[in-house]
């Protein structure tokens, strides 16, 4: 019995859609690592990767070197993903550091519908209008001149502060420890609006409280893991990367899909689709590609 001939003419017309659909959005595979960031569960390396939460927003760039975070402000290197904590960390480019400062007029920012929010890092401003306790938002002073205050005290012995046009050792009262939660009513660290000329943001002082060019730098972001159609993420996409699968999505309903190494997508894991997708010359007519069905209806595409 030929391996169309329980299956009606309508179903075989619908899956022939959804496999043409797939094929003509699915530009690259879903692949475990970009660069040298391993990713899971609910990040991806493009459409129909991971979580259809986090595309276009998380997506690896064309050559696969790096992962980026895109926002209405810009493109952004994430340089780290600590996935029991759900934080991921960025390192804008126009950011500065104690080795290199550098004036900017890029705003950075994030989308308010997006997926992310700030997380565990201190911004600070450089080179801004003296004194920096007149700076405010909405009448509040943003500026904290208390507990970190002495972060300005270290950035200003950078040797670099000088490409800012401040003098080494200069006074702090143009520096600014930026104490909101967020990052005003735009979403964005306007550095135009605060007359700043630069920026850091602090992740980490470790052993060296006073030592800036030993802190870590970069802008730590959390974000909130989403389900799959009413079903616990951590537990379906647990199963399928357990099976060196990677967890996606078929739109437009953005149902769970497992992708599995060899190219098979199946509604489970990858266990055994080594061998399910060897096709033994059986293909769709139209799309050239195998299509396999199990005894308990599942359907398993072989790309």
């Amino acid at each position: 019995m030929g391996i169309y001939s329980s299956i009606t003419t309508p179903t075989i017309t619908l899956l022939h859609l959804l496999i043409l659909f797939h094929l003509s959005h699915a530009s690259s595979p879903c692949r475990h690592t970009c660069g040298s960031i391993p990713l899971q569960y609910p990040f991806g390396t493009g459409y129909g990767c991971g979580s259809p939460r986090f595309h276009p927003s998380i997506t690896c760039s064309p050559d696969g070197n790096l992962l980026l975070l895109t926002t209405h402000t810009g493109s952004y290197p994430i340089t780290s993903i600590n996935y029991a904590s759900s934080t991921l960390t960025i390192s804008p480019p126009f950011m500065s550091t104690c080795s290199s400062m550098h004036a900017t007029s890029t705003t950075f920012g994030l989308d308010w519908a997006g997926p992310f929010q700030l997380g565990p890092s201190i911004f600070v401003l450089l080179s801004c209008p003296p004194p920096t306790s007149s700076l405010t938002y909405k009448s509040f002073p943003v500026c904290d001149t208390s507990v970190n205050a002495h972060l300005c005290l270290s950035l200003y012995t950078c040797p670099s502060v000088l490409s800012l046009g401040l003098p080494l050792f200069s006074p702090t009262n143009t520096c600014c420890v930026y104490s909101p939660a967020s990052l005003g009513p735009k979403g964005d660290l306007d550095l135009q609006g605060l007359r700043c000329l630069g920026y850091v943001s602090v992740l980490s002082l470790g052993d060296f409280p006073t030592d800036a060019n030993k802190w870590k730098y970069g802008i730590a972001l959390k974000y909130s893991q989403p389900g799959f159609n009413g079903f616990d993420a951590s537990v379906v996409c647990g199963v399928c990367e357990m099976s060196e699968g990677v967890c996606g999505y078929v739109p437009p309903k953005n149902y769970f899909v497992c992708v599995c190494k060899n190219g098979a997508n199946t509604t489970t894991d990858c266990y055994g689709q080594e061998d399910l997708c060897s096709c033994a010359g059986r293909q769709n007519i139209i799309t050239n590609k195998c299509i396999h069905f199990s005894v308990f209806g599942e359907v398993h595409h072989c790309w």
